[in-house]
């Protein structure tokens, strides 16, 4: 099982270091890169999503979907409380930066692929309330951390992310069993098909233009990396197995919260003015950290599956 989880991550770092080539090479810059963010943003992912609750009604699978969606709550509700009570730095700005990156993880750009490429369409249904979860939160209390001001919090957003209106339409289909014509679910299909490789691709282009050396000579980086990828998740794991979540919906869930930092870590910090160039090493740096820390935590939700 431990071989079969470094396999996928040793293909999602292939994946990755074509981007950092790419970039190096000139082949890939930053209107590129952009350009395949919003491709994924706005057509991979939400294709990936709506795929996984194509599916007959089942009471038994509506069931779990809730208590997955309780368990991503509670965790966020706790990774939130544990940055607040750990994280603390005289830099207020520095301080919003290393919280928001403890908190928020890609469960998106990073989790869901491993998720397919694991556990198939199972995990990637589970994952989904994960990624729900984390629009909920990040687009409200996240705004409000990196903002200091609860103005900032605009609803809208949030109703028009591409993620939750997927997971909408998903619960839909999956609730009154509708059928889906095939001419309808091959071009879903073709379309989630890219939400492996462009999601490497774009972290592979940003870890070309980040300093991890910085980022692991810098504390609180290091501290909120740690956090993030090792004590948050095993903390999560520990409460998830301890309330009885057992097999693929303990394994989808781990894998979701032992994800590396969001890249809305950057994007946030940028647009209310905190410290860019820290979010943006802390990004980079989590990523390659996370090619270390996340089989053995997901090895450990298998065995205790």
């Amino acid at each position: 099982m431990f071989l079969n989880v470094l396999s996928q991550v040793a293909i999602l770092l292939i994946l990755i270091s074509l981007g950092f080539l790419l970039s190096k090479m000139k082949i890939v810059n930053e209107v590129g890169a952009k350009c395949m963010t919003d491709l994924v943003l706005y057509a991979a992912t939400p294709c990936v999503i709506l795929i996984s609750f194509i599916r007959p009604f089942e009471k038994s699978a509506a069931q779990a979907l809730l208590i997955s969606f309780a368990a991503a709550v509670a965790a966020h509700v706790g990774f939130i409380l544990l940055s607040l009570l750990i994280i603390r730095d005289k830099n207020i700005s520095r301080e919003r930066v290393l919280r928001f990156a403890a908190i928020f993880g890609n469960c998106g750009y990073m989790a869901l692929p491993l998720e397919q490429a694991l556990l198939g369409n199972e995990g990637v249904f589970y994952c989904s309330t994960v990624v729900a979860v984390f629009n909920i939160f990040v687009w409200s209390f996240g705004i409000f951390l990196m903002s200091g001001d609860k103005k900032s919090i605009k609803p809208k957003a949030l109703a028009l992310n591409p993620s939750i209106i997927a997971i909408i339409v998903g619960i839909i289909v999956f609730v009154f069993s509708l059928p889906v014509p095939d001419i309808i679910k091959s071009p879903l299909n073709f379309l989630a098909g890219l939400n492996t490789p462009l999601p490497m691709i774009i972290i592979g282009y940003h870890l070309s233009k980040s300093d991890i050396l910085k980022g692991l000579r810098d504390k609180g980086t290091v501290i909120s990396c740690a956090m993030k990828l090792i004590l948050l998740p095993l903390i999560a794991l520990g409460v998830m197995y301890l309330s009885g979540i057992r097999g693929t919906m303990l394994v989808a869930l781990s894998v979701a919260f032992s994800a590396p930092v969001a890249a809305m870590t950057a994007m946030f910090s940028a647009k209310y003015e905190n410290d860019t160039s820290l979010a943006a090493t802390i990004v980079s740096t989590s990523h390659v950290l996370c090619i270390l820390t996340m089989p053995p935590i997901i090895y450990l939700a298998q065995l205790l599956a």
